[in-house]
């Protein structure tokens, strides 16, 4: 049974940092793109990043291009999330989410999701 479980939201001022952790089991994850994604209140999903589990090529929403970073620890089976200079509108739901083959903006070609995690920001 593939579980993601997401780790790691909280409260934290505007200009803080947070990191997020995504723990995969349940299956070899080799041949599988690793995204996050976020939803607000009264917002669609949105992109946020993703990562190749073997290559470790990313690519990032343009929106958090220079303020988040995405990374995985293979030893671990764990991607994570590095959320720096937050500001009030990263506010959200984020979610993990693992699709097979290359990476993908669509929420919609991810298979498995976890579960989420908040992440509130206070100005």
């Amino acid at each position: 049974q593939v579980q993601l479980v997401e780790s790691g939201g909280g409260l934290v001022q505007a200009g803080g940092s947070l990191r997020l952790s995504c723990a995969a089991s349940g299956r070899t994850f080799s041949g599988y793109a690793m995204g996050w994604f976020r939803q607000a209140p009264g917002k669609e999903r949105e992109f946020v990043a993703a990562i190749n589990w073997i290559s470790g090529r990313t690519y990032y929403a343009d929106s958090v291009k220079g303020q988040l970073t995405i990374y995985r620890d293979n030893a671990k089976n764990t991607v994570y999330l590095q959320m720096n200079s937050l500001k009030p509108e990263d506010t959200a739901v984020y979610y993990c989410a693992a699709g097979v083959g290359v990476i993908a903006t669509d929420y919609r070609t991810y298979r498995y999701w976890g579960q989420g995690t908040q992440v509130t920001v206070s100005s």
